[in-house]
């Protein structure tokens, strides 16, 4: 009898070992999940979707370390699977006034709708000054727009003025309060391809196609010293196009305000600086955390070098 007891024993013992570690092998699997469901719930650091390396042949990091999207250099899906969760809004500005509407906004519109986000829900703002030139606009899912007036004036040289004044109204009334990212864009371009996630950021300049693949000393950034604009020689990080800038609402709203006390600035000392040129300066002074290389906005009559390989938007120069 003592020894079937011993054998019963034995056997219990071994069962209960087993019992022990089958449950800590399930706690240690259960905790790995875990583990990884709050790693998908963080936003994605730049070294698991970015990699400078891929592209020896541009420049790809700043000197403060923000990274410039070139085609080959971002893993969008990484991007796709944390946005994706978070259902984001992306608002999409565009300023369309006189003659440009009728010969840019149907085009920009289209080709957005089908190349902006695509997969977001998006908000297109059409920034006009007469209504009755809005063309047919017929938009996919998760895509609407809205008409906002930009100033009953006819004279273009006070338009940025006149919009980022508008802008900075419209961002605090309205937009702040639906979209996450915000971007602004002039209507002569055309979206060739898919334009995503990886764009999206704080504060988002765009390198000017021109002037990156051009002697940097010849840049025109404001060299008189009583503008609110100037940059001395020698100074300046890049030359960044005005066609696109993004980021958060507030930083966007940061711009606007900035703008606008410049444009003040220069009035009271009898200049007048360009828009681009206190863009160039605001960015001198606030780095963006993301830049878009020139395959962002590439103007197909000039000859395309080999470090363009993917054209996301077209320029279309100005033939008003």
């Amino acid at each position: 009898m003592n020894s079937k007891w011993k054998v019963l024993l034995l056997i219990s013992f071994a069962l209960s070992l087993m019992l022990i570690k089958h449950h800590f092998r399930i706690k240690k699997q259960l905790q790995k999940i875990s583990l990884c469901w709050d790693r998908e719930g963080e936003e994605p650091q730049l070294s698991d979707w970015f990699n400078p390396k891929k592209r020896p042949d541009v420049i790809t990091m700043t000197d403060w370390l923000a990274p410039v999207l070139w085609e080959g250099t971002y893993n969008r899906q990484v991007l796709e699977n944390y946005y994706k969760r978070l259902n984001i809004t992306v608002g999409l500005v565009v300023r369309a006034t006189g003659k440009f509407a009728e010969q840019y906004l149907k085009q920009f519109i289209q080709s957005a709708n089908k190349h902006f986000m695509t997969g977001y829900n998006v908000i297109f703002y059409i920034l006009m000054d007469d209504f009755s030139k809005l063309p047919p606009i017929q938009l996919g899912p998760l895509r609407t727009f809205k008409l906002f007036i930009v100033s009953e004036e006819k004279m273009w040289e006070d338009f940025n003025v006149i919009g980022m004044k508008k802008l900075n109204r419209y961002i605090k009334e309205h937009i702040q309060h639906e979209v996450d990212f915000l971007f602004s864009m002039t209507v002569n371009q055309i979206f060739k391809s898919d334009f995503g996630v990886e764009a999206l950021g704080e504060s988002v300049a765009l390198l000017h196609a021109w002037w990156y693949f051009s002697n940097a000393k010849n840049v025109p950034y404001e060299r008189r010293p009583k503008s609110a604009a100037f940059i001395p020689f020698g100074k300046g990080d890049f030359y960044y196009h005005s066609a696109i800038l993004g980021g958060t609402p507030h930083e966007v709203l940061t711009f606007a305000v900035e703008y606008r006390k410049a444009v003040t600035n220069d009035t009271q000392n009898g200049l007048s600086s360009t828009y681009e040129c206190h863009l160039n300066k605001y960015f001198l002074i606030n780095k963006p955390t993301k830049l878009l290389s020139p395959e962002y906005n590439w103007d197909l009559n000039f000859r395309t070098p080999p470090q363009i390989k993917h054209v996301k938007i077209a320029w279309q120069s100005k033939r008003i």
